[in-house]
């Protein structure tokens, strides 16, 4: 997921309401685009409105919870959405996201055939979604306090001896990843006795815990105010180049592979231009611009092809086959095992 850097709300400009999602119905030549803070470099939309006349409304969220209220809300015709998988695959079971006509599209043809099988798991068909960024979540560790054997296993999160040096996310998913990865459970799993377990062994880890940060963590670990920290490994490139003591590294037991996608809500009031800002995302300048400015592992083929050699071998950046294979992306859950999350996150907060 963006499996995210996450900033504070941005609004861009006015906003128009919802219309249907049919192709060509908008008067208005533009696009209302809801992405995560800090997830798209500004050029590219003015690049694109340079280009074609079409307009980029951008509004900006944190988590995919958010982003799902927004848009059910309906008070904003959002035309293009970026969002973590399994929260692509909630909406798409709801009727809520058009399918892509990527027979449209002269780029399409570089996005990452393995990217896209990897997306199935949310998208079966990859008809509704494309992928956009990818990655893991790992840990972030300062190696003048940490070695690498110990970060090897999660259970580095729980040593005593880091009291009060050990960042987890704020957010509930992310969090619940090395209790039910310790436990030998599936990270997807809906079994109410195992996800009680896992916010027991949160809660046995809570006393030990510095913070539980979002967009804080790059510059805490950056600043050397904590040894290891939970995060996603864009954040993590991120805060490895502020600071060269720090390393990445996604622990034996694996871990979450997250794909960030963007579909087409049900609310487009322009299929057409929508496609056009898809199929821009995926040419090569583009999907560079992007990259640079994000340092998230791309599935852009083209890009991969154009980067330097000590680029590409930057395991934050780019995970091995064998850490992606030990890694699961996430589903979304079904109404009562979402409200359980709810609860047991509740209940950690509240110790």
């Amino acid at each position: 997921m963006k499996k995210y850097i996450v900033f504070p709300l941005l609004l861009l400009g006015a906003f128009f309401a919802a219309g249907c999602g049919t192709k060509n119905t908008a008067d208005d030549n533009s696009l209302v685009v809801l992405n995560y803070g800090k997830y798209m470099d500004s050029s590219v939309l003015k690049l694109f409105e340079q280009e074609t006349g079409i307009h980029v409304k951008l509004e900006e969220y944190e988590s995919p919870e958010e982003m799902y209220t927004k848009y059910k809300a309906g008070s904003i015709g959002y035309d293009l959405i970026c969002t973590s998988d399994y929260m692509v695959e909630r909406l798409i079971s709801e009727g809520e996201v058009n399918k892509i006509d990527f027979s449209s599209f002269s780029n399409y043809q570089n996005i990452d055939p393995s990217i896209i099988d990897a997306a199935r798991i949310f998208d079966p068909d990859v008809s509704y979604s494309m992928p956009y960024f990818y990655g893991t979540l790992g840990i972030l560790y300062n190696t003048t306090m940490v070695t690498d054997d110990e970060v090897s296993s999660w259970n580095i999160l729980w040593d005593e001896h880091y009291k009060d040096s050990i960042i987890m996310q704020n957010s509930v998913r992310d969090s619940f990843v090395p209790a039910l990865r310790l436990l030998n459970y599936d990270i997807n799993t809906e079994n109410e006795t195992e996800l009680n377990n896992a916010v027991d062994l949160l809660i046995k880890q809570k006393p030990l815990v510095y913070a539980y940060y979002v967009d804080e963590t790059s510059d805490e670990m950056a600043a050397g105010n904590a040894a290891m920290a939970l995060v996603y490994s864009g954040e993590a490139a991120t805060a490895i180049e502020l600071n060269d003591d720090l390393s990445y590294t996604v622990p034996k037991e694996g871990s979450n592979l997250w794909i960030d996608s963007w579909f087409i809500p049900k609310s487009c009031k322009n299929q057409e231009n929508a496609e056009k800002f898809l199929d821009f995302l995926c040419r090569e300048d583009v999907a560079m611009k992007n990259f640079d400015y994000v340092c998230y592992a791309t599935p852009n083929l083209a890009v991969i092809d154009a980067l330097d050699d000590e680029t590409l071998s930057d395991t934050t950046i780019f995970p091995p086959q064998e850490t992606l294979d030990n890694c699961t992306v996430y589903k979304q859950f079904d109404e009562s095992t979402t409200s359980l999350y709810s609860y047991l996150w509740k209940k950690l907060k509240s110790e």
